[in-house]
């Protein structure tokens, strides 16, 4: 959500901005409504003011045993014309809350101009994307080693599930597990167990709604399936008032995410890259405005140190204008190496909402001794995404064999296991 006052006061520089998002202006047709939405308070004050003071006549010509008739008829007009009045101050309100809502987040000023994911600027590397002789892609492999069945997912559930089984099944456990750990044990991440299904405030409050409800799951309850652990982490902090000195919070959950994939007919429908479930770890951040860009640097250090302990080759880049999501005004992708498919793909996502989201949500905070309050700054990104990495483990680990070599991190948590072949069970 933006904030009206500044399209007020900057009209230029916001509608400049949309525009390095690729959209058209819209602080004309906003301000528009927004004057004829004062007007309409400004006179529904004055009549109450006029109401509450022909009652006082009122009162005291009565108290005098005096006639009063023809200010109680003037009275009873007033409150004749208040509802509809009232109804059509309320309607533009709505029809502003509506435009607004539908507007993505401003970009920051570093943030490179863009058109799409080919304007996207690289930032940095970690590791040799590794050559395998006849490198087979993660579906070949789970399929030739048994334990990835889309045939059995495809019949209990239809397309873009996937069934795993023993080993494979565990690996995916582990990665949940050994990403947890480093998360709350090494960087004051608190863990959270949060509900899978929330209501329709709470998936507002993240921008979730209205805007992209197609790429929702909804229960016949009306409840929603989450997308990913940041809507009911983030939302934590709803219609909240935080003290400035207890900030930052901090929190991770390891959740299944529920995604109806709407836009993404055609797009890798083989293999488990782009499921309607899957498992990810996420953090999210309740920062302060001054500290959002440096908790934003963190916790991307923090998603990349996943994936350097697992000795994964990823690129780090930043996203242009042209590509970021709708409530981000800076994001860093990392794309992981994927040997079976000769590219880096994404495996996390690392971004700052500045106050976008607290504005929907009513999230502020307060420092000691004041009385007024600011929004706070909310972060969110992939700690990483528990699928992908399975991916990523199954086709940089893939030995000659048809076996997959389990990473020195994760053989802890696989009972002591080094490597996931033919025959496991």
């Amino acid at each position: 959500m933006h904030d009206i006052r500044f399209i007020r006061e900057n009209p230029d520089a916001f509608d400049a901005a949309l525009k390095r998002r690729g959209l058209p202006g819209e602080a004309a047709h906003i301000m528009s409504v927004d004057i004829e939405r004062r007007k309409a308070q400004t006179t529904v004050q004055e009549l109450l003011a006029k109401r509450n003071e022909l009652s006082k006549q009122i009162g005291e010509i009565k108290s005098k045993k005096g006639n009063a008739d023809a200010l109680m008829q003037e009275v009873a007009m007033i409150k004749e014309k208040m509802p509809n009045l009232e109804e059509h101050e309320h309607g533009l309100a709505a029809q502003i809350e509506a435009i607004l809502s539908g507007l993505p987040n401003l970009p920051a000023k570093d943030v490179p101009d863009g058109k799409d994911e080919k304007d996207n600027k690289e930032l940095r590397k970690s590791g040799s994307p590794k050559t395998i002789n006849a490198a087979k892609q993660h579906f070949e492999i789970g399929e030739a080693l048994h334990l990835m069945d889309f045939e059995t997912a495809a019949k209990l559930s239809g397309a873009r599930f996937t069934l795993l089984k023993g080993p494979l099944a565990r690996l995916e456990r582990a990665l949940g597990n050994f990403m947890l750990d480093i998360h709350t044990t090494e960087f004051g991440y608190t863990e959270i167990s949060p509900p899978l299904m929330v209501n329709d405030r709470t998936m507002y409050g993240t921008a979730q709604l209205p805007k992209f409800v197609d790429d929702q799951f909804r229960t016949t309850t009306g409840l929603w399936l989450i997308p990913t652990a940041e809507v009911p982490l983030t939302n934590i902090v709803n219609d909240m008032i935080l003290s400035r000195e207890e900030l930052p919070f901090r929190f991770t959950a390891k959740t299944p995410c529920f995604r109806a994939e709407a836009g993404a007919a055609g797009k890798d429908t083989r293999g488990m890259l782009r499921q309607h479930q899957f498992y990810k770890v996420e953090m999210v951040s309740i920062t302060t405005p001054d500290k959002s860009e440096e908790e934003h640097e963190r916790m991307t250090q923090c998603a990349e140190t996943v994936l350097k302990r697992l000795d994964l080759p990823f690129r780090t880049i930043v996203l242009c204008t042209g590509d970021m999501g709708f409530a981000s005004r800076k994001t860093y992708d990392i794309e992981v190496w994927m040997p079976g498919q000769n590219t880096y793909r994404e495996i996390s996502s690392c971004s700052n909402c500045g106050d976008f989201q607290a504005r929907r949500m009513n999230a502020r905070f307060r420092a000691a001794g004041e009385k007024s309050t600011e929004f706070v700054h909310t972060l969110n990104g992939s700690g990483v995404a528990v699928g992908r990495c399975l991916i990523a483990i199954m086709e940089n680990f893939q030995q000659a064999d048809g076996s997959i070599a389990i990473p020195d991190a994760l053989q802890k948590y696989m009972g002591g296991e080094k490597k996931i072949q033919v025959g496991a069970s």
